[in-house]
């Protein structure tokens, strides 16, 4: 299993037990939409972050090896 599957998988497990604990508060629906709004924004944020890490990662190894062709 690549480590990439692996932590999608830790972070989609993260993100619905999250959500799963919100949904279950005994809060308001108006406050545990916006506690459910900010999460995801931050969830997102964080995917957005890791992804641009990998495509900088292989952009870095692609070169790498275009060089060592080279």
């Amino acid at each position: 299993m690549s480590t990439g599957k692996v932590l999608l998988g830790v972070l989609l497990g993260a993100v619905a037990g999250a959500a799963a604990g919100i949904l279950l508060a005994p809060e308001k629906g108006t406050d545990t939409r916006e506690k459910l709004t900010e999460m995801s924004e931050e969830y997102l944020d964080s995917v957005k972050d890791k992804f641009d890490d990998l495509l900088e990662n292989i952009s870095d190894k692609v070169g790498k090896i275009k060089k060592d062709v080279a």
